[in-house]
């Protein structure tokens, strides 16, 4: 029994569609219709949004098509980092089943925020950013892949750094227990900067100083330390 409704096939040369065209009509019962659809840009199909046959409205949506060779990068930050950000800051990207990171660069801090609940139930204002891929690697992703990005807010060079899980806070500031002839001797820290579980230090320790990791109630003015 021949099918009467049409068949939509989408296309972005007129070359290419004489051939489907060709190709097309010779496989489907006959009666049916091919409807030619022209795509507005050369790529592939990413996602069919109309499957079954019926009456579609003009403008309806039937099907995505992307280019993935110019693919990109979507990250939401909290506001609070995504104003530490400007466009043309180092990227990377890491987490996408590849070996080692791909490079990228921040094109785009998009200019309105919205609301997203975080893993932990709190409401959180976040701001999309676009990277745009530098180097090679970026083949193997598609579209709507996950990945994990991390971005370059601000570079110091001769910081001195030590984990963050030295630090403790001591009125309004920070301090350390740092490692002085086998005691812990407590320092007023200036802190230039927190990331990636490391702490850059302004003022307060030297390169080279030991220090104390995770100091809890045990830990005092002048208390004395063995190495573990």
């Amino acid at each position: 029994m021949s099918d009467p409704r049409p068949v939509v096939l989408v296309v972005e040369d007129e070359p290419q569609m004489r051939r489907l065209l060709r190709a097309s009509l010779g496989a489907f019962a006959t009666g049916a219709r091919a409807v030619l659809v022209r795509a507005p840009e050369a790529g592939v199909v990413l996602r069919i949004l109309r499957e079954s046959g019926g009456p579609v409205a003009a403008g309806a949506p039937l099907v995505e098509i992307g280019d993935t060779s110019r693919i990109e990068v979507v990250v939401d930050l909290p506001s609070a980092d995504a104003v530490r950000t400007s466009r043309g800051a180092a990227a990377l990207v890491t987490g996408w089943g590849g070996a080692g990171p791909l490079q990228a660069v921040v094109g785009r801090v998009e200019p309105s925020a919205y609301t997203k609940v975080s893993p932990l139930g709190v409401e959180e204002q976040r701001v999309d950013l676009v990277l745009e891929p530098r180097g090679a690697g970026w083949g193997a992703l598609g579209d709507g892949y996950a990945v994990d990005a991390a971005i370059t807010v601000r570079e110091l060079g001769d910081a001195v750094r030590v984990p963050a899980s030295a630090l403790f806070r001591r009125g309004d500031g920070w301090a350390v227990f740092a490692v002085e002839d086998g005691r812990a001797r407590s320092r007023p820290v200036e802190v230039d900067g927190l990331s990636g579980g490391a702490a850059a230090i302004a003022r307060g320790l030297a390169p080279g100083d030991a220090v104390v990791l995770h100091p809890g109630d045990r830990v005092a003015e002048g208390v004395r330390l063995r190495r573990e």
